[in-house]
C-alpha cells in the first residue's frame, strides 16, 4: 500500500475478505455508551429533584463559570436582537436567505385534516394538530451551530408549534453571538444557556423556571444523547444521532478533487465521522485517493479528517453501478451523493438514505445550510426507518371517529362478534348496547 493510499482503507468487492472488511468498518454503529448512561441518569434524577437549584451547580460544574442564580441563565429576547444588530450584515443575509428556504421547502411539508363519510353514514377522519411546546438543544461546546438553530426552530415554526424553548450551553459563561442572532431570526421564544444531560432533563420534567416541552429536538454530545434515549416516553424525541456519515457513488465523470473535498466535509465533524466512497472504476478511486493526499494538507482541521479517514473511511470498488446502489442501501447512510454521469435513474432505486445528493453539482455541504431540505437526518443504518426532521415531526394525528345511528348498529354488532373471540364481553357488551335491543 503506497503512502497515498494509506490515509483511507481500499476494498475491493470481489475479493474474499470483502465481507469481513465491510462488516468492521460498519461495525462502530450501535453500541449502548454504559458510562454515559449511568452519568446521564444521575444528572436526570437530581434535576427531577432538585430543579432549578441542580440547573445551576451543574453549569457552574461542567460549563466552568459560576452562576449566582437561575436568571443568569435565562437570556433576554433584548440580547437576541442585540447580537443580531451587531453581526456582519453578510452573515445575517446568509442566515436569512437560508431561513426563507428552509420555510418554503417545510411549508410543502404541510398536512391537512381530512373526513369522509362511509356508506353508513360514519363520519371518519384525522385531525392533524400542532405540538404545543417544543425544546430545542443546540450543541455549543467545541464549535458554534447556527444552521442547527434554524434546521430545528423553522419546521417547528411552519408545523404551527405554540411556544419553542431553545437551551444551549455556554462554556465559560461565553454565548456565540451568531447562535442567538439565529435563534433571533428563527423565532426561538425563550433561550436558556444550559447543555448536557441536565438540559435535557429540565426540559422533560420541567423545573421552576425551565417549562417542560412535548418533544425534544437537536443534537448533542455522548450524554445529551443518553438522556434523551432514557427521556423517551416521558417527553417525545427526534432521533438518537450518531456520528456524521457520508457515502459519495462516483464514476470516471467525477471530478476527484471534488469527491474528495465531499469526503473531507463530513470526515472534519470528528474522528469518529464516517466517509466513503463507492465506484465500479478502480483508477478512479485511485485518483480520489491521489487527491485526499494532495488536498489534506490545506485542511484547517486535517487532524480530524485524517483520524476519521484512516478509522472509519473507505475506497470502495464494486463491478458495476448496480453493486454500488445495493451495496449503498445495505449502509443506509446519512447523506448519499450521486456523481454519476447519470444519476437520475439511480434515485428510484434508493430505498435507504437520510438524503440523496444528485449530479455533480449538488455536494452535501450545500444541504448542510441553505439547500432547503432539513439536515437533521438519520444515522447509524436507522434511515432503514427513519426520516428527515420536518413539519410532521411537531404535529400529532388523531383520529375521528362519528357514528350514525345505523352505523352504530351494524358495525357494533361486527365488533361484539370479534370482541367475543379474543374473550373481551365488556367490549362486546359496549358494542352491541348501541344496536337494535338498546332501550
Amino acid at each position: 500500500m503506497s503512502a497515498d493510499t494509506a490515509l483511507i482503507k481500499t476494498l475491493d468487492s470481489s475479493t474474499p475478505e470483502f465481507e469481513t472488511q465491510l462488516a468492521v468498518l460498519l461495525g462502530r454503529r450501535g453500541a449502548d455508551d454504559a458510562q454515559a448512561l449511568a452519568v446521564a441518569a444521575e444528572v436526570i434524577e437530581t434535576v427531577r429533584t432538585q430543579g432549578d437549584q441542580a440547573l445551576v451547580a451543574y453549569t457552574s460544574r461542567f460549563d466552568q463559570f459560576e452562576v449566582a442564580g437561575i436568571s443568569a441563565l435565562q437570556v433576554s429576547a433584548e440580547r437576541l436582537q442585540q447580537a443580531y444588530d451587531r453581526a456582519d450584515s453578510a452573515l445575517i443575509k446568509a442566515l436569512e436567505v437560508a431561513a426563507e428556504r428552509l420555510r418554503d421547502y417545510h411549508q410543502h411539508q404541510q398536512t391537512e385534516s381530512w373526513q369522509y363519510t362511509d356508506a353508513l353514514g360514519n363520519q371518519l377522519g384525522q385531525q392533524v394538530t400542532p405540538l404545543q411546546r417544543v425544546g430545542i438543544y443546540v450543541p455549543g461546546g467545541q464549535a458554534a451551530y447556527p444552521s442547527t438553530v434554524l434546521m430545528n426552530t423553522i419546521p417547528a415554526k411552519v408545523a404551527g408549534v405554540n411556544q419553542i424553548i431553545m437551551v444551549t450551553p455556554a462554556p465559560g459563561g461565553q454565548l456565540n453571538d451568531t447562535v442567538l442572532a439565529a435563534a433571533a431570526i428563527a423565532g426561538v421564544d425563550e433561550l436558556f444557556s444550559i447543555g448536557g444531560a441536565q438540559a435535557i432533563a429540565a426540559l422533560a420534567w420541567g423545573t421552576e423556571t425551565v417549562p417542560a416541552v412535548d418533544k425534544i429536538v437537536g443534537p448533542g454530545n455522548r450524554y445529551v444523547a443518553a438522556a434523551k434515549q432514557l427521556l423517551y416516553g416521558r417527553v417525545g424525541i427526534d432521533m438518537l444521532a450518531g456520528p456524521s456519515e457520508i457515502l459519495v457513488i462516483a464514476d470516471s465523470s467525477a471530478n476527484p478533487d471534488w469527491v474528495a473535498m465531499d469526503l473531507f466535509s463530513q470526515a472534519e465533524h470528528d474522528e469518529v465521522a464516517q466517509a466513503i466512497l463507492i465506484t465500479p472504476d478502480r483508477d478512479f478511486a485511485q485518483a480520489v485517493a491521489a487527491s485526499i493526499a494532495r488536498l489534506l494538507p490545506t485542511m484547517p482541521r486535517r487532524s480530524v479528517i485524517e483520524s476519521a479517514l484512516r478509522e472509519h473511511g473507505a475506497l470502495v470498488t464494486v463491478g458495476n453501478l448496480a453493486e454500488a446502489v445495493t451495496l449503498a442501501n445495505r449502509i443506509a447512510p446519512e447523506h448519499l451523493e450521486l456523481a454519476v454521469a447519470e444519476p437520475e435513474p439511480l434515485v428510484p432505486q434508493i430505498r435507504n438514505a437520510g438524503a440523496i445528493f444528485v449530479g455533480h453539482y449538488s455536494c452535501e455541504a450545500v444541504g448542510d445550510y441553505c439547500a432547503g431540505p432539513n439536515h437533521v437526518l438519520p444515522t447509524s443504518t436507522t434511515a432503514r426507518f427513519s426520516s428527515p426532521l420536518g413539519v410532521y415531526d411537531f404535529q400529532k394525528r388523531t383520529s375521528i371517529i362519528h357514528c350514525s345511528q345505523r352505523g352504530a348498529a351494524e358495525l357494533g354488532q361486527i365488533a361484539g362478534v370479534l370482541a367475543d373471540a379474543e374473550g373481551l364481553h365488556g367490549h362486546a357488551a359496549s358494542a352491541r348496547y348501541r344496536g337494535p335491543r338498546a332501550s
